[in-house]
């Protein structure tokens, strides 16, 4: 079965990591946290420490269907130098896998140049890295094969979006009914 992973690289935004994971378990979704930092202990930004499911280096991409990343600072700078990460993002882009990413994350993409012509959203501050993107303002937007957020207070939209893609409407919709997010 081929799974979502969620990448932890220190300094990651908690509330949009938790919620991404949380949404799309409540979907049935086969979701892993992915550690960036050799160790499976994760430290966020707001010091929250989380238990990674599998280190980056122990992944089999091959059975990941997309690649998801939370925000947060210095989160996003951090996944951004990864080049091991870089390199599989590039990959699944080639492939037409998605690819998501929320808050100030998206700028992964943008500096890879890959979100050319797709509509995209980030952080408030960040949008001059979302190269060649079109900007628009959303919780999040479903582009192509990319899928981009706000920020922590559009987590939960977000991981909706990342259901619909996965699921339809109708399973957002009833997980969005569930959690009483109307």
């Amino acid at each position: 079965m081929k799974k979502v992973c969620v990448h932890l690289a220190s300094g990651f935004e908690e509330v949009e990591a938790i919620s991404i994971v949380d949404v799309l378990r409540r979907a049935d979704i086969l979701v892993e946290t992915i550690s960036m930092t050799g160790n499976l202990s994760v430290k966020g930004a707001h010091n929250i420490t989380l238990l990674a499911d599998r280190l980056f280096e122990d992944t089999d991409y091959d059975q990941v269907e997309m690649i998801v990343l939370p925000g947060g600072m210095p989160g996003s700078l951090n996944l951004d130098k990864h080049e091991g990460l870089k390199a599989q993002i590039i990959k699944f882009h080639q492939q037409s896998k998605p690819l998501a990413a929320i808050c100030a994350a998206p700028i992964v993409y943008g500096h890879l140049g890959i979100l050319k012509n797709q509509q995209a959203v980030c952080y408030p501050g960040f949008e001059a890295h979302l190269t060649g993107a079109k900007l628009v303002d959303a919780p999040a937007v479903h582009s192509g094969n990319f899928i981009t957020g706000k920020g922590p207070g559009t987590a939960l939209l977000f991981a909706l979006a990342i259901v619909e893609h996965f699921k339809g409407k109708d399973a957002a919709v009833q997980i969005k009914r569930g959690m009483c997010l109307e």
